[in-house]
C-alpha cells in the first residue's frame, strides 16, 4: 500500500494568494481555479474585470491538467499540430495553455487553472501559485 500526499487547506490558500498576487502585479483580470487530484474544485476566484467566460475556462483547464497529469499546453500543441481528432476525446475540456498540475515526489496532488489573459500569462499565474508551496 502506498502513502498518498494531499493538498491541505493551508496549501490551497498559499497557492491562491500567490496566484492572485501575480495577476494583480501584472494587472491581469483572470479567474483562478484550484482542484484536488480527482479534479474536484477546492478554490475559485474571479478577479475584478475578468470575463464571465473565464469562470468556465479556468476550472476546465485545472480539471484537464490534473486528469492528464500534465500542463494543458501539451494538448493545445497537439491540436495546433494538426491532430484535430483529439478534440473528440471524451471528458476533456480546457485544452488551452494555463492548466498546470501540482506535482510532488512524482504524485499529482491537484492542479491550478487560470483564464483571462494570453495563455502563456495564464500559465505564469498558475505557476506562481504553485511556487508558493515550494514546488
Amino acid at each position: 500500500m502506498k502513502n498518498k500526499l494531499v493538498l491541505e487547506l493551508a496549501d490551497v490558500k498559499k497557492i491562491a494568494a500567490a496566484a492572485e498576487a501575480e495577476a494583480l502585479t501584472n494587472e491581469w483580470a483572470v479567474s483562478i481555479a484550484i482542484v484536488d487530484d480527482g479534479g474536484h474544485l477546492l478554490h475559485f476566484q474571479r478577479l475584478d474585470g475578468a470575463a464571465a467566460l473565464s469562470a468556465q475556462i479556468a476550472p476546465a483547464k485545472a480539471h484537464t491538467a490534473v486528469m492528464g497529469q500534465r500542463e494543458t499546453k501539451v494538448y493545445e500543441d497537439i491540436i495546433n499540430g494538426g491532430r484535430y481528432a483529439f478534440l473528440t476525446a471524451p471528458g476533456v475540456q480546457g485544452l488551452l495553455e494555463g492548466g498546470v498540475p501540482i506535482i510532488k515526489d512524482g504524485q499529482c496532488l491537484g492542479a491550478v487553472g487560470v483564464s483571462g489573459v494570453k495563455s502563456p500569462q495564464d500559465a505564469q499565474v498558475a505557476k506562481a501559485g504553485i511556487a508558493a508551496i515550494g514546488l
